[in-house]
């Protein structure tokens, strides 16, 4: 019988001793500096603190999970850096630079997320967002890819029924689970952007390493590692004058 647990090759471990924030977004530091940055989806805090140690003059974290923001709130005042960050559950006024790591295949409204990173970004502002795996990858499932693809394989119904019998929330859909899932698959997430506003600086879909020989236009899907792009929000000719 196999138990819920995260798969041991999705536990961070390909970031020990490494900046995540720097191997997934390399340069960053220069992208930030002396710039306000928002972490949409900050989580515990770890790329909120260390972008106030890089250099940022403001950094934001923004999360729906009063849980997170109080560890991330302890971890920059620990950090001595609690005056340069601000955590909360709403943003309103504006930033430069908007950073997502690991969170658009969890958002219930993707489409709609992204067009809020748009709203909250001033004219000329970057958005770097970075996520994986997607749904076809062989451990999309997250938490129940028990084994590779079990999430293609075995029916939604099926594998709910079989988290039930260790979890107690009520989930009866992926969506419903903690964190949630939305079956983002590349093509997807390249059709929220076509209809965004954000002009594409560039698009960029990481192969798994062991499988990078295999990896092209008929494969991606269910090769590619992490999807990475940056994102511009375009300056109006009126405020370009």
């Amino acid at each position: 019988m196999f138990f819920p647990s995260v798969p041991n090759t999705m536990g961070g471990g390909a970031y020990a001793g490494k900046s995540k924030l720097r191997v997934l977004f390399p340069g960053i530091e220069d992208q930030i500096q002396n710039k306000v940055v928002l972490d949409f989806g900050c989580g515990p805090g770890d790329e909120v603190k260390e972008m106030a140690q890089l250099g940022a003059r403001r950094v934001i974290g923004l999360d729906i999970s009063e849980k997170w923001l109080q560890v991330a709130r302890e971890q920059a005042q620990r950090a001595g850096v609690a005056a340069k960050c601000d955590f909360a559950r709403a943003v309103t006024s504006p930033v430069d630079v908007v950073i997502s790591l690991d969170a658009f295949e969890h958002f219930s409204d993707p489409e709609g997320v992204l067009s809020k990173m748009y709203s909250l970004l001033s004219p000329g502002g970057s958005a770097f967002l970075t996520f994986g795996p997607t749904w076809y990858h062989p451990l999309g499932g997250h938490l129940f890819s028990v084994f590779p693809w079990a999430h293609i394989v075995l029916s939604e119904k099926a594998l709910i029924r079989w988290r039930a019998q260790f979890k107690s929330d009520g989930a009866a859909r992926f969506s419903e689970v903690e964190g949630g899932l939305n079956q983002m698959t590349i093509a997807r997430f390249e059709q929220i952007l076509k209809r965004s506003s954000f002009e594409v600086e560039r698009f960029e879909l990481v192969p798994i390493r062991k499988l990078k020989a295999l990896h092209n236009r008929i494969t991606r899907e269910f090769l590619t590692a992490i999807v990475r792009c940056h994102l511009r929000k375009p300056i109006a000719l009126s405020e370009a004058a």
